[in-house]
């Protein structure tokens, strides 16, 4: 368990706790973020450590690992939503796997990113989280929405589980149904239009729609738009 030092000394830094099981990652981890406007507050090498750490220090988002022994990632992240936690969880992994993005996603995860990111792809999705966004490498989001295209969607009584809309998904959400495109929506929300792009593809994904209209008519039908 440590403790991270505000090397920016401003009011503004993004506080994240690391989780991952190798030692040498998280230290590696920890010296590419803090050379950037994050501030690591804490480190913990499995679940239960994490749960610890988290209440401890209250970051404003979790890196965490998948795969680790004892009390792995898509347990923290069941155990968090347990809590109710708000935390923005940033799934960052070795990975490449649909079922495990997944089941991250539904445990209550907000990015999934893979360790060969750079290090500005990285702090732009620790940023994103921090601010309420949502984000999936687009390489994974790519091959699921092509996948979802090629397969039948849930029928109308749409009885599989979804994965609750953050309070911005579901802002843009609604701005799809009033027909909005992603630059319009950009305009209404004050986002640029690929956080609104990463935005749409989250609600894709959650809604297992296999396009904008697909996911419309879903929220209304699960009454997702109220």
């Amino acid at each position: 368990m440590n403790g991270g030092a505000d090397v920016s000394g401003g009011a503004d830094v993004t506080r994240v706790v690391i989780v991952d099981d190798q030692t040498l990652v998280r230290h590696g981890i920890r010296a590419l973020l803090e050379i950037a406007d994050v501030e690591v507050v804490g480190e913990a090498d499995d679940g239960a450590s994490a749960l610890e750490v988290i209440a401890d220090v209250a970051p404003d988002v979790i890196l965490l690992d998948l795969r680790m022994p004892r009390y792995d990632g898509l347990w923290t992240l069941d155990r968090l939503r347990e809590q109710g936690s708000d935390v923005p969880v940033l799934v960052l992994t070795t990975f490449d796997d649909d079922t495990l993005v997944l089941d991250a996603l539904r445990s209550g995860a907000r990015g999934y990113l893979l360790k060969d990111v750079t290090v500005e792809q990285l702090t732009r999705a620790v940023h994103a989280l921090a601010g309420g966004g949502t984000l999936v490498a687009p390489s994974i989001t790519d091959r699921m929405l092509r996948a979802l295209r090629s397969v039948p969607t849930a029928d109308d009584g749409d009885t599989f589980a979804v994965q609750p809309l953050t309070d911005r998904e579901t802002e843009v959400l609604r701005l799809m149904a009033e027909g909005y495109t992603n630059r319009e929506i950009s305009g209404a929300l004050s986002l640029v239009e690929g956080t609104v792009k990463n935005h749409v593809s989250a609600i894709l994904l959650k809604l297992a729609a296999r396009d904008r209209t697909n996911a419309v008519l879903r929220a209304l039908r699960l009454g997702v738009l109220g």
